[in-house]
């Protein structure tokens, strides 16, 4: 169970062999399809992000919408991807074991595993300095593989409308898919492949990529997730592939221009 009482099941691609500018992406990199649950009086309500490849986007988002699950987004996150991954972002709110059923036989039009993600080893050394990253981004990542991640809440309170029946707006936990993402996986030499994206408000946005392209980093797609979530959010993708200290001085600059959450 993560924090806000949500449930969230991870459904890594295991199966796609992608990479971006000679980098093999590892599935915690970018490859990670996720679902959250939570329950909400009588009702459960459920977002998540499927990773699916272009052929795999109709059939599933078919059957999906045949269940009553609801696409709210669709978009790459990547450049220059090959093979082409395709995300997306869905939302439903009723019968929690009758929503897991719908996501389960679209998802099955697809080749998702559906086996749990093997074990990760705690304490592994990934090869890029996870303490001297940590103090750089003022912030403490987890080893998840071999990718490190950064889950960052926003400091404000994110609600969706979409989720009530009466449309007063049910709170998002930031487990829920509104927390800055931000994962390192080495690529050798003290370098690092970042990924990920920044939740934020408008008048956030031009800010962080500015921060991002002084240092650096590419703004790879700017999108929303959501339909009607309030205040209305737009997720900044990134990518870049350089040494791991000074990506995340960059990411450090770029979180100083957004509402986080303070530790």
């Amino acid at each position: 169970m993560q924090p806000g009482d949500v449930y969230k099941v991870s459904l890594p691609r295991t199966d796609m062999k992608v990479t971006v500018g000679g980098v093999e992406l590892k599935p915690a990199l970018a490859l990670g399809s996720w679902l959250a649950f939570k329950k909400t009086g009588e009702m459960t309500m459920v977002m998540g992000d499927l990773v699916l490849t272009e052929d795999e986007v109709t059939p599933v988002l078919t059957k999906l919408e045949e269940g009553g699950v609801e696409p709210t987004a669709l978009h790459n996150h990547v450049l220059h991807e090959s093979p082409r991954v395709m995300y997306l972002h869905i939302h439903a709110m009723g019968d929690g074991a009758k929503i897991a059923k719908a996501i389960h036989d679209g998802l099955a039009l697809s080749k998702t595993p559906f086996a749990a993600p093997a074990a990760t080893t705690p304490n592994q050394d990934i090869g890029i300095d996870t303490k001297q990253i940590d103090q750089i981004m003022g912030q403490s990542g987890k080893v998840n593989g071999t990718v490190y991640q950064y889950s960052i809440a926003r400091g404000d309170e994110i609600t969706d409308s979409a989720m009530t029946s009466g449309g007063t707006g049910a709170v998002i936990p930031p487990a829920m898919g509104v927390a800055q993402a931000i994962n390192f996986q080495s690529t050798g030499g003290g370098k690092a492949a970042i990924t990920g994206d920044f939740v934020l408000i408008a008048g956030e946005v031009n800010p962080v990529i500015k921060a991002l392209r002084e240092n650096g980093i590419e703004v790879t797609t700017l999108h929303s997730h959501m339909l009607t979530d309030t205040p209305h959010l737009f997720f900044m993708h990134f990518w870049a592939n350089d040494d791991a200290e000074k990506l995340a001085r960059g990411l450090r600059a770029a979180l100083d221009k957004v509402n986080v959450k303070k530790s």
